[in-house]
């Protein structure tokens, strides 16, 4: 928290802006939010489960960053692995990781599971 003595500090500051920026401080008022702008991030789900890949084509949004949820149901772990998604993470049987994926052209994406790699297929196509 600052003090006044060192809010008073910076001459650039207008008076309108300090005060703002005490009201917000005596407050505890955050001066920006970045929440809104992490929510307008779409997601979509993959279930990895007894060496499956489920759906095996998971549709998703052409030119739009996205997350996407692997959940791993088991036995075992797995190995989420996409060399046109420039993607490789073991995700642990019972656990769930978000990968953020950069807005993809539109077409088709391989992926697998490297610890299961013949039953294991599925592909991203961006529409």
């Amino acid at each position: 928290m600052f003090s006044l003595h060192t809010l008073l500090r910076f001459p650039f500051l207008t008076e309108i802006s300090m005060k703002t920026l005490l009201i917000s401080a005596a407050l505890g008022l955050p001066l920006f939010s970045i929440g809104a702008a992490a929510d307008e991030v779409p997601t979509v789900q993959l279930l990895m489960k007894e060496g499956h890949v489920i759906p095996e084509t998971l549709e998703v949004p052409a030119n739009t960053k996205f997350r996407l949820e692997v959940k791993n149901e088991g036995p075992g772990s797995v190995e989420f692995e996409s060399g046109p998604l420039k993607k490789e993470v073991v995700i642990a049987q019972g656990t769930t990781k978000t990968l953020v994926i950069q807005p993809l052209k539109p077409g088709s994406y391989k992926f697998h599971d490297d610890f299961h790699q013949k039953s294991g297929q599925g592909s991203l196509v961006a529409k």
